[in-house]
């Protein structure tokens, strides 16, 4: 247990934090990816190679490789290189990084959530190593969230700034993952299953979930799953988020993208490993060990972090206020934020500010809200603590939190409070998780 990672300046009953860890845990990428091997009958194969994309890829490939040792080679495109040392444990071993440091594993830093240059490389490298892959050989790959950023190969016409400002555009609006990565499919030649098109060999995909309802060609925006969608899905989320795109944007979406259904029928096989489900389980179960009365929200999360923030607070506050001690609320999701302000913070961050005035005066009362992968929209911080005594705390330095709200400026906040939760890279990646502790 890692449990002082999770600690603030209002978080500091082990209780809690044991329920927090055990979440994580509970999602760590690497025992989840070496049990899903333990169960699964390969395909005929004469060579074995390895494809690791996501935030997660590293712990996940590297525990594919050591329970695959015959492997050939393996390809990791990632956002951070070396999570495997600051991870929960799974990847971690003296075996692990031996096969880190192997001749046989390519490691390749891109970026995120923005599409940079070296996204571009990680795109052209991931088409150009599974289309060396022959058709009597096995290509596992190993996805987690991240990777829709990670690696792009725009569609002919369409360049990096062009991708780097619809995404820019997509990510202010409130649009959700799911339709920001339709826009991804039908702009991109590794995504929608155009990973798969590119070689003739089998395909065993295991997947990491960061989208709710764990929707294979959301995950990484799916390059291994056949495109549901269209241009024309496309062309409706941008009038439904009043988005302008560049011209280049505008001409692409005229085309269909090639690849096809039948083109990945009967040769792949896409496996969900891990989602936010586990996480949420997990910390229920701790919760009860810890002797709390448990409550799972009835729907995942989803839509604009400040209404949800205020929906679970005040459903916990009016239960306080008829007397009763709900214990333990947790819920689990991806909420979205659209930016009006100025300010700088996430979307885990904004959800427990717009919490603040809910739970003020209400004794014994902690919400928790964060990133599973440690990171809340550009921040150090996986997310954010508000108990009863967060406004009255905040007051005293002169803020309030209606003002900091309104210009989406939860990080400086919580940050004069101590009440920012920096966990560091967790190496694992399934959406966000709230929680609220009634003790």
């Amino acid at each position: 247990m890692r449990l002082d990672r999770f600690r603030t300046a209002s978080l500091t009953d082990a209780r809690l934090l044991r329920v927090l860890d055990a979440s994580i845990q509970a999602v760590d990428p690497g025992m989840l990816v070496s049990q899903a091997l333990s169960r699964t009958a390969l395909p005929r194969h004469e060579r074995i190679y390895l494809l690791g994309l996501g935030k997660a890829a590293e712990a996940m490939t590297l525990a594919a490789a050591a329970i695959l040792s015959d492997f050939s080679s393996a390809l990791i495109i990632t956002k951070h290189a070396s999570a495997h040392e600051t991870s929960l444990g799974a990847t971690s071993d003296q075996r692990s990084l031996q096969l880190f440091n192997s001749e046989r594993i390519t490691v390749l830093e891109a970026g995120h959530p923005l599409p940079d240059d070296r996204s571009l490389a990680a795109g052209r490298a991931a088409l150009d190593f599974v289309s060396k892959i022959g058709a009597a050989d096995l290509l596992v790959c190993l996805f987690s969230g991240g990777g829709s950023a990670l690696t792009a190969v725009p569609v002919r016409g369409v360049g990096l700034a062009d991708l780097q400002d619809l995404t820019s555009s997509l990510l202010a609006s409130g649009a959700t993952i799911d339709e920001i990565n339709v826009l991804r499919r039908q702009l991109d030649r590794v995504k929608g299953g155009g990973l798969a098109a590119a070689t003739p060999a089998a395909i065993l995909s295991l997947i990491l979930s960061d989208v709710p309802g764990d929707h294979l060609e959301a995950i990484a925006s799916g390059p291994t799953a056949p495109n549901p969608t269209s241009n024309e899905d496309a062309n409706e989320i941008l009038r439904r988020h009043s988005i302008d795109p560049r011209p280049a944007i505008r001409r692409a979406l005229d085309f269909e993208p090639p690849v096809k259904r039948s083109v990945l029928r009967g040769r792949v096989q896409n496996r969900v490993i891990g989602n936010n489900r586990l996480a949420v389980l997990a910390a229920a179960r701790q919760a009860d060990l810890e002797g709390m009365h448990t409550e799972l929200f009835e729907r995942p999360l989803r839509g604009e972090a400040r209404m949800l923030g205020l929906e679970l607070a005040g459903r916990v506050s009016s239960l306080l206020v008829s007397g009763q001690r709900p214990g333990c609320l947790i819920a689990g999701g991806e909420t979205t934020v659209t930016v009006t302000g100025n300010g700088r913070g996430g979307r885990n961050q904004e959800l427990a500010l717009s919490a603040v005035n809910e739970l003020a005066g209400f004794d014994r009362t902690i919400l928790v809200s964060l990133a599973t992968d440690g990171e809340d929209g550009p921040t150090d911080a996986a997310g954010a603590v508000v108990t009863g005594r967060t406004r009255e705390r905040a007051e005293q330095l002169g803020m309030k939190a209606d003002e900091y709200l309104r210009d989406n400026d939860a990080y400086p906040y919580f940050d004069a409070l101590g009440d920012l939760m920096k966990t560091g890279s967790t190496g694992t990646n399934v959406n966000d998780l709230v929680l609220l502790f009634c003790l």
